[in-house]
């Protein structure tokens, strides 16, 4: 089926029968999804694929309402008359139960939005074969700007850039896991690829053995998995080490480079003075002597370092003779002992990019000043040029993102790992309860701006909540300490069970059994709010009214006493409490609270953040849960009623280990720990 030319056009959406569609996303990231689900609607009349296509469209929406962001869009539509449109087909498999969550949606379109499903059937729909359907957009145009110079305002632009031509690389180091602010690179690098349709590569700039390891690249590889990026291949800088050998030569023996002993604090200072080494005008067989001893890891050599002949007195101090090569005796993770000189980055960098075909390197702007160099290095090589792009440095408040920074934190025992939730890693960040989808939605709302902007958590974790809460169960959870038993003089006799929805909006987070007994657990805090005589709600039960309030020789509620109102309005009373019966089945619960690591926003330059460690940055309650809980696995995420959302770190084993959840920021209240 074909959605030709659909109108009327209302901002950017369409109101069909009274409902609001969209056709454009909340964001140039969610603008980008429909798009391609426009595009990926047609797979579902391509005869075999069609099966291929349910399954991929039923594990996406394994845990989503819509096929795009929160509300109907043009996706859906897509999606929904690709199915129609092939008949007994997708009847046959909807009745089989063989794809449900796809059964689920397309269900709760028709129920829900039937009469504008019926609407785009009559009046916006043409038949020209089962699955082909597009918004009132032609498959050719393109996001890109092409020659006619059609161009999404939302859409950012690659200089230079031609479709199918470009060749992007992520190229991290291997001294750490990937943390948030890595993440802003590798998706811009995964947007541009994906836009251009051009190829993304990954390498490992594995040039320090003294930082790095094999256990940091199987974890940044794992992390890149996470943010779901496809890349080409995997690459390491050191597969090049014997080139850029021979290029470090041919530069000596060019004059374009030579060895320098000259202590590195003083080097420093003369690289800031404009001052040029006594070492710069060696003959090039100097040069090579010295250049042969740093290869052998001699005494003589480890006191020298290679250094580029560019310009001392250049106002960029990067063009002042940067240093290309260094001695380091420590093996390599991958080759061992085989070499004792290995590049630096700035000399490493603009070879790899121009042999590997790069078109454009994404850098963070904080490296503005070196691009220059980058340029002359790769002028200095007889190398084509690469062309650099810049973005702006993801910096976030109360958040350190330098490895060296956080490895001190890993070292010294201050966080349980790299994948500590306390952490800015994307294993960290995870694990306390981000969906990769919101991290994807903040960055591309940031899109490639240079400026640098200091981001706030709540943003992030807002996007989180939207996510999250339409699918995710809900459950009961009463804080262990000063518990009070509420009893109710009419209550039932006997515990009765009641099998009610886990999420009462969304029929696939599956049900739960409550239990109603005599007498029920409430916390503490919500029993010392409540007056004698006044009528409250027990939340999935209904009214009751208290008649006594006991208390100790401190004024502590202890007890309660009251009697079932169950024919009392919800509306009318003022308190509305989450409860738990009185029996022997309740889980233990052990609910983790985070706060950041440090307690200053942003440190100024030179100022050390050892001065501003956080004291308390994790807070441990005990509470006790429903008895479904024994179901949940590690990694679900769940909503406590009235106490926020968490996700399951530690699922249940045995009655006497209990289960551990941590707590998910909302976006709506400060994290801090008090």
């Amino acid at each position: 089926m074909k959605l030709a030319g659909i109108s009327p056009l209302i901002d950017d959406g369409l109101k069909l029968h009274g409902t609001f569609v969209q056709q454009k996303g909340q964001n140039a990231f969610e603008t980008r999804q429909i798009d391609e689900w426009l595009e990926y609607a047609h797979v579902l009349s391509q005869g075999s694929a069609f099966e291929n296509g349910c399954k991929y469209i039923d594990d996406y929406l394994d845990k989503r309402t819509f096929i795009v962001g929160h509300s109907l869009s043009t996706a859906d539509l897509a999606i929904w008359a690709g199915l129609s449109g092939s008949g007994k087909r997708w009847e046959s498999l909807r009745k089989s139960k063989k794809y449900p969550n796809l059964a689920r949606w397309f269900n709760s379109l028709v129920t829900e939005h039937g009469s504008t499903l019926n609407e785009v059937m009559e009046t916006y729909v043409t038949k020209i074969g089962p699955g082909e359907l597009s918004a009132g957009k032609s498959k050719d145009q393109s996001a890109v700007t092409d020659k006619g110079g059609n161009k999404s305002s939302a859409e950012i632009d690659l200089p230079d850039a031609e479709i199918g031509k470009v060749r992007l690389r992520f190229a991290p180091e291997p001294s750490g896991y990937l943390h948030i602010g890595h993440s802003k690179a590798a998706l811009l690098n995964k947007y541009f690829a994906e836009r251009y349709h051009g190829q993304l590569i990954v390498r490992f700039d594995d040039t320090n053995p003294a930082k790095e390891s094999n256990e940091f690249v199987d974890n940044l590889v794992k992390d890149i998995d996470t943010l779901a990026i496809e890349y080409a291949e995997i690459t390491y800088t050191s597969d090049y080490f014997p080139e850029l050998m021979e290029m470090a030569e041919k530069l000596i023996r060019q004059g374009k480079a030579y060895v320098d002993d000259t202590p590195r604090v003083d080097m420093k200072k003369q690289r800031k003075d404009g001052k040029e080494s006594k070492c710069r005008n060696n003959t090039i067989e100097e040069n090579l002597t010295l250049w042969n001893a740093m290869i052998a890891g001699s005494e003589r050599g480890l006191q020298c370092c290679l250094r580029g002949k560019l310009d001392m007195q250049d106002p960029n101090k990067s063009l002042r003779d940067p240093v290309y090569y260094r001695c380091n005796p420590i093996p390599h993770h991958r080759i061992g002992s085989k070499y004792k000189v290995y590049p630096t980055y700035d000399f490493a960098c603009p070879y790899v990019d121009a042999k590997e075909g790069i078109t454009h390197a994404l850098r963070s702007s904080e490296y503005h000043d070196r691009n220059a160099q980058y340029y002359r290095i790769q002028e200095d090589m007889g190398l084509r040029k690469v062309l650099i792009y810049e973005f702006s440095r993801l910096n976030l408040v109360y958040t350190l993102l330098s490895k060296r920074k956080l490895l001190w934190f890993v070292q010294n025992g201050k966080v349980d790992g790299w994948d500590d939730a306390r952490f800015p890693t994307i294993q960290g960040i995870v694990r306390r309860g981000l969906k990769i989808e919101a991290l994807i939605q903040f960055i591309v709302d940031q899109g490639a701006s240079k400026n640098l902007n200091l981001m706030e958590w709540d943003k992030l974790w807002t996007i989180n909540k939207k996510i999250i809460d339409p699918v995710c169960p809900r459950h009961t959870a009463v804080i262990a300490d000063r518990r009070v038993l509420l009893n109710l003089t009419d209550g039932p006799e006997k515990p009765f069970v009641h099998i009610i929805p886990r999420h009462k909006k969304h029929k696939d987070a599956g049900d739960k059994a409550t239990t109603y007994t005599k007498s029920i657990w409430i916390d503490h805090a919500d029993a010392e709010s409540i007056s004698a005589g006044e009528e409250v709600t027990l939340m999935d039960w209904g009214n009751a009214v208290v008649k006594e309030i006991e208390k100790d020789q401190d004024g502590n509620v202890t007890r309660l006493n009251g009697v079932l109102h169950l024919e009392g309005s919800v509306k009318t009373t003022k308190l509305k409490l989450t409860w738990l019966p009185d029996i022997d089945e309740l889980v233990s619960l052990t609910l983790v609270e985070f706060d950041y690591l440090i307690t200053k926003k942003k440190l100024e330059k030179g100022e050390g953040f050892e001065t501003v460690l956080n004291p308390c940055t994790k807070k441990e309650t005990l509470a006790y849960g429903d008895s479904n809980m024994r179901n949940l696995k590690r990694g679900e995420i769940l909503q406590l009623e009235r106490k926020g959302y968490f996700r399951c770190d530690a699922p249940f084993i045995r009655p006497s280990k209990p289960i551990v959840l941590f707590a998910i920021p909302d976006g709506r209240h400060p994290t801090c720990l008090k």
